[in-house]
């Protein structure tokens, strides 16, 4: 046994030692995978993983997702011992109010932190993504004689991840696209939760994966040996196919009273503290503790890593030489674009257009994608509908990894996850799509999305009763709304073409989120009596004066999407007095100044309606209590649009009634 092994032991225990104590201190979080994963993270972060604890985000580090995020102090602890900007002292404030070790790690506010997991198989979805911009990344900057990305991408996961179909569904595309760069490690202990997990699963996982394309090791977690010779093989592979380890382990290793058992999940061990830290040979009267030659020994290690780090960046800098092109494209991905400079690329539309928001989008995409070369774009097996094929460029697969149209086939939570890891690894700019109604089933990674502040932009079609004789299993009268309630997360439902051109260069310009644009599969008219400029613009506020009243203001009317048409004819017939509001974007409106409101909604006029072809119940806040919305709370039915808005009391009819009850 080498000294680096021994060493290597002694922190595993103490990385133990780390876990029970700060569990212990809060009484609540998971000591199982902290525990059971010892061995696995003293040989990734003592000796295997490629990174800089002095620059997080180094380019070509290696990206390690804690896919289990419930495990945090797994990471925790590891990112201490490594050097990371994550003191003792912010190690012992686990779980602590605006600390640096939160209950499940989250990005932005942990170095080291890759991804926001806790919700289990995210980070089995993100890790694929961050796979998948390394493919992009290699083929897109890579040169014959300059190497700088060929970094790997590690996920731990445990039976809840695997049990999670979006798990399934990024496994399942990674295998296919050959992601060869993605090392998922599975920490299989035999237990969940609840309960033991044979009471919950009997699949052959080796089997699985290697149907899916995956190449299987399994390996005993314990024997850190094996684990990094199990490691060493997926990292250097050439079978062109991503890399499962089963890692067979002990829950909760270490308590002895718990460990192995579901109890061992939990906090429940950590009652035994003092027992289970005299075990694994830590000082009785010292908690948190870590030895010197351990301290020292990561202390070098970390030097190691600065060294190889160091001299990445002297071919970086050969290499920017020798394609000052592809550097400033590189460069170019810390720069947020413009809405005004997009809007620029982006012709006006003829005056008598008439198409759905998803046909002007593609029109729309074209030149930001043209102007944007790092953003790619991805469906759910409907390029034929959503439109959002980038046709200047062709398929990202395995004979053409620079391809910026991706194929996810149906595998909508799966596909949003993979968007998350992209936008995380901060390379490329992912945009998605599939049919506003399937929203749902990529809802946790949207809302996962707007909680990380990731500029993913999804652009949804199908957004109503529109969509027709496909009825209501299709038509997503509750969506919209739904969506909106996400915290950071924009939905734009633009009206016509040139407020389609304002939503994609409002949804591309932002940086700080990620952005919905909810388009219809139903043509829709130029609203040619209000000017080009103002309705490009006025996507960006989220809300304008479509139609200003020529009299004294009587009475306001509200819409969005394919119902502001309505409210321009309605206003005709109500009368010099009445005003109509656009309101693609209730979110982006509420961000405006007091002053900017108050000069579209004044306080002043409480006879206001609003109509949109969906639930009203978001509406009462812009309508007031005097106000009126006219709208859909139910389910829509099968029949062509016109017919199916007409049932249903979309109509301009209805809002001149509406607004005349007042």
């Amino acid at each position: 046994m080498t000294l680096q092994t021994i060493l290597l032991a002694k922190a595993a225990n103490q990385a133990r030692g780390l876990a029970i104590d700060a569990v212990h201190a809060c009484s609540s979080g998971h000591l199982g995978l902290p525990l059971g994963c010892a061995e696995i993270g003293a040989v990734l972060y003592g000796h295997a993983l490629s990174h800089n604890p002095e620059r997080p985000r180094w380019l070509n580090r290696d990206r390690f997702v804690l896919s289990g995020g419930h495990g945090s102090m797994f990471l925790y602890g590891w990112l201490h011992l490594s050097g990371y900007d994550l003191p003792i002292e912010e190690v012992k404030k686990f779980r602590v109010l605006h600390s640096k070790t939160p209950g499940h790690p989250e990005f932005h506010e942990t170095p080291g932190v890759e991804a926001t997991t806790g919700p289990l198989g995210q980070g089995i979805g993100n890790a694929v993504g961050y796979a998948l911009a390394g493919k992009m990344a290699a083929a897109r900057f890579n040169t014959a004689e300059h190497e700088i990305f060929n970094y790997h991408v590690i996920a731990l996961a445990g039976d809840g991840c695997m049990q999670e179909g979006v798990a399934m569904e990024a496994a399942a595309f990674a295998g296919h696209q050959q992601l060869d760069n993605l090392i998922l490690i599975y920490d299989a202990n035999d237990v969940t939760l609840d309960a033991m997990a044979n009471k919950t699963q009997s699949e052959n996982a080796s089997a699985r994966f290697k149907s899916i394309g995956w190449d299987v090791q399994t390996i005993d977690g314990h024997d850190m040996a094996a684990f990094l010779k199990a490691f060493n093989k997926a990292k250097k592979t050439k079978s062109g196919k991503p890399q499962l380890i089963i890692a067979r382990t002990i829950i909760g290793k270490g308590i002895a009273e718990v460990q192995g058992t579901a109890k061992g999940h939990g906090e429940g061990g950590a009652k035994f503290s003092e027992t289970a830290r005299a075990s694994l040979g830590l000082p009785a009267d010292q908690h948190f503790f870590v030895s010197d030659d351990v301290r020292a020994y990561f202390a070098g290690h970390k030097q190691r890593l600065i060294r190889a780090c160091n001299k990445w960046h002297k071919t970086f800098k050969a290499w920017a030489a020798a394609n000052p092109e592809k550097a400033a494209l590189l460069e170019s991905r810390d720069t947020a674009p413009s809405a005004a400079a997009l809007l620029e690329k982006i012709p006006s539309f003829p005056t008598d257009a008439k198409l759905a928001t998803r046909a002007s989008g593609r029109d729309v995409l074209q030149p930001i994608a043209a102007a944007l070369p790092l953003v790619f774009g991805g469906s759910a097996d409907l390029y034929g509908s959503t439109l959002n094929y980038i046709a200047a460029d062709k398929d990202f697969e395995p004979a053409h990894r620079a391809g910026r149209n991706i194929r996810f086939g149906i595998r909508e939570h799966g596909m949003a996850a993979i968007a998350n890891g992209v936008a995380y690894d901060g390379l490329f700019r992912p945009s998605i799509a599939t049919f506003l109604v399937f929203a749902d089933y990529s809802r946790p990674s949207m809302r996962l999305a707007a909680l990380a502040k990731l500029p993913v932009v999804y652009i949804y079609t199908h957004d109503s009763v529109g969509v027709g004789e496909d009825g209501p299993t299709h038509q997503p009268v509750e969506t919209v709304s739904g969506l909106r309630v996400i915290p950071g997360l924009d939905v734009i439902r633009p009206a016509d073409p040139e407020e389609t051109a304002g939503a994609f260069a409002a949804a591309f310009a932002r940086v700080d989120g990620p952005t919905l644009l909810a388009l219809t599969r139903q043509a829709l008219p130029n609203l040619n009596d209000i000017p080009v400029q103002l309705r490009r613009e006025g996507v960006l506020k989220g809300a304008y004066i479509a139609v200003k009243e020529t009299a004294a203001l009587e009475r306001i009317l509200i819409a969005t999407g394919s119902e502001v048409q309505y409210a321009v004819a309605a206003a005709k017939q109500l009368g010099a007095g009445t005003r109509v509001v656009s309101m693609p974007c209730t979110s982006r409106f509420d961000r405006q100044s007091a002053e900017y409101r108050e000069s579209v909604l004044p306080a002043s006029c409480r006879k206001r309606v609003a109509i949109e072809a969906g639930v009203t119940i978001l509406w009462h806040k812009y309508v007031g209590l005097d106000g009126k919305v006219v709208g859909i709370d139910r389910f829509g039915l099968s029949a062509p649009a016109p017919i199916a808005f007409k049932e249903l009391g979309l109509t301009t009819e209805a809002l001149v009634a509406a607004a005349q009850a007042l």
